[in-house]
């Protein structure tokens, strides 16, 4: 009996800690983890050393946005790896390129462009490696609600890593430089490494294709993107944090309107991460895989509408209420995983889930680079209120085509976008 079936007929009917029964989980778990860390710590080190070379804010805050663009490169003409390749050896693989990349930029003489060149190319490796752990996942775990939750785990772990992070980097820094903090995103990304080849298994690759891999990325998007169900999932993840980004891309701008300080600022920027764990762990815990998929879309159409409330130009205390609210609304994911395993067929899964990666990555990058534009113009409180309609109705019409898919049965996989 496997350790999936084991902790399946064994566990009680809902709760997190049942895919800790998982060994292989366990492995996947710590390396996120580990992985995550190091991530934000390069985030912060990068943004800092930009700066202290150039005393320029606007490439400081390039290196920043360069964490998100390139997501859309390696997402589109590198996906096909996720398939075609073993999945533990994708994994391995994409730790020990990271840690290539960042190590020249712990050297003393590292110019300006090597720094944000190596920037992108962490951010090209990042989808593969998300979209093929997330396949991965299924088959550790499952197609069923083990799956949702151990996907919803490494979630929370993201965002409680965020949090997390943001103070480990800026305590760090406080006794290293830049460069020597980047050394630590360098043992973090070789330790997830060796946690993923010694504590996950073999596994042969979904796909047997040959061809060129760019070719082929390109020809399993399009097979992604064909099947109706499919791609509305998949907008279904992309178009809520589209739209969710915009108070925190304004946190600082938003904070000195309030003279909230730096504590406000800290404040504003950790409300969003808060309240996405406090509802995903509410949903994993409590709520039964039914009950996830029925309140999916009800929720998803909903959980931006709190940012009207910005038109009133709250006060800090309102204002962090309300992110907290909409952050909870994040619920509504897990339903959407229980749907995406169960519905993407098996052979397009790893490319699909790279795609929804890249996807989510851009979607926000972009949201951010136009919330900033809007703020110019509207001022940030109604620049906030915008986006809060303009993504509810977006999410409504995004709803609206996920239901039209659903059949008795399933999903209607029409390929040919019918």
């Amino acid at each position: 009996m496997s350790d999936v079936t084991t902790a399946a007929a064994e566990a009680p009917p809902n709760g997190y800690l049942r895919v800790f029964a998982v060994r292989e989980f366990r492995a996947v778990f710590a390396a996120h983890l580990l992985s995550m860390l190091g991530v934000i710590v390069a985030e912060i080190a990068l943004s800092v050393l930009v700066y202290d070379l150039t005393g320029s804010p606007l490439l400081s805050a390039l290196a920043w946005a360069l964490g998100f663009l390139p997501y859309v490169v390696g997402g589109t003409l590198l996906a096909g790896v996720a398939d075609r390749f073993p999945a533990r050896r994708v994994l391995v693989g994409c730790d020990l390129a990271c840690a290539v990349c960042v190590i020249p930029m712990t050297a003393p003489g590292a110019h300006l462009a090597v720094l944000l060149a190596l920037r992108c190319c962490l951010a090209v490796v990042s989808p593969v490696f998300a979209g093929t752990r997330m396949a991965t996942l299924a088959d550790i775990l499952g197609d069923g609600d083990l799956f949702v939750l151990g996907r919803s785990l490494l979630r929370i772990t993201a965002q409680s890593a965020l949090l997390a992070g943001f103070g480990l980097g800026g305590v760090l820094l406080t006794v290293a430089s830049p460069r020597q903090a980047l050394l630590l995103t360098v043992a973090t990304f070789l330790a997830s490494a060796a946690l993923l080849r010694l504590g996950t298994r073999s596994r042969p690759a979904r796909a047997r294709t040959g061809g060129a891999l760019v070719a082929d990325s390109l020809k399993g998007a399009r097979q992604v993107l064909a099947d109706r169900r499919t791609r509305a999932l998949l907008l279904l993840f992309w178009v809520p944090p589209t739209f969710a980004v915009a108070p925190e891309a304004l946190s600082a701008p938003y904070a000195a309107d309030l003279g909230a300080g730096s504590v406000g600022l800290g404040l504003l920027m950790c409300a969003l991460p808060v309240g996405t764990v406090a509802g995903e762990l509410y949903a994993g815990a409590r709520l039964r895989p039914a009950a996830r998929e029925r309140i999916a879309l009800p929720l998803v159409c909903v959980t931006l509408l709190p940012y009207l409330g910005y038109a009133f130009h709250p006060g800090l205390v309102v204002s962090l209420l309300l992110l907290v609210v909409a952050g909870a609304g994040s619920a509504y994911t897990l339903g959407l995983d229980q749907w995406i395993v169960r519905d993407v067929p098996q052979e397009l899964r790893g490319r699909a889930m790279t795609l929804l990666t890249a996807g989510l990555m851009t979607g926000q990058g972009v949201g951010m680079a136009l919330a900033g534009v809007a703020a110019e113009a509207a001022g940030v409180a109604w620049t906030v209120t915008g986006a809060g309609a303009l993504g509810a109705l977006a999410c409504v019409l995004t709803a609206r085509e996920v239901r039209a898919t659903e059949t008795r049965d399933g999903a209607d996989h029409d390929v040919t976008g019918r």
